[in-house]
């Protein structure tokens, strides 16, 4: 996130400009539903998530978000080691934990909100940063060898007034939710290497 940069309400994702399938195919899937909805007449809500994580989650195998593939990556390396990781470490993203995201929806589902809404952590970081709470939580030192990958828009600031205004807030920070993530996740790593 710049410094300044205005927040992302849920209707500025149109006139809609996706840098790629996958963010059509999210928006297409919220046309569908709401049109069923009307069709149907059947309550729709839609929760856009930013970044949800913890433990029990893909931890490996590709499809896994940044905070469990660093936590894996980390639990791998030898205190001292060295990681990879795609970009410059620069991007800034919002990481949401599972306990803070499910009460979110539990919220807005009980709620008579009918269009989208962002669910998502306001605590806004570096990938730097994610990987240096991620080592600090292992109690390790460890060096990143950046190297190009897709790495996705710079920043996104995303406004979550609809949530707020369901009572909604987020209770764990990045740290908080990485300490019960990482155990979790190396515990895992161990286990695949026996």
């Amino acid at each position: 996130m710049k410094e300044g940069e205005p927040e992302m309400t849920e209707e500025d994702a149109y006139p809609s400009l996706p840098d790629n399938e996958y963010g059509w195919e999210k928006l297409y899937s919220e046309r569908m539903a709401l049109a069923y909805g009307r069709r149907c007449g059947m309550n729709i809500r839609i929760a856009r998530f930013q970044n949800c994580y913890g433990p029990e989650g893909t931890w490996s195998g590709g499809r896994e978000k940044a905070p469990a593939a660093i936590c894996r990556k980390i639990a791998e390396a030898k205190d001292g080691g060295t990681i990879e990781a795609w970009g410059d470490g620069t991007a800034i993203r919002s990481y949401t934990y599972i306990d803070d995201m499910l009460d979110g929806i539990y919220r807005l589902m009980h709620s008579e909100i009918g269009v989208p809404v962002n669910i998502g952590c306001p605590q806004y970081v570096s990938v730097k940063e994610l990987i240096d709470s991620v080592a600090g939580i292992a109690g390790k030192n460890i060096s990143v060898n950046w190297i190009k990958g897709p790495v996705g828009v710079q920043s996104r600031n995303f406004s979550n007034d609809k949530i707020y205004s369901l009572g909604w807030k987020s209770e764990y920070s990045l740290n908080d939710g990485i300490a019960l993530t990482y155990p979790w996740v190396a515990e895992q790593v161990a286990k695949s290497l026996k």
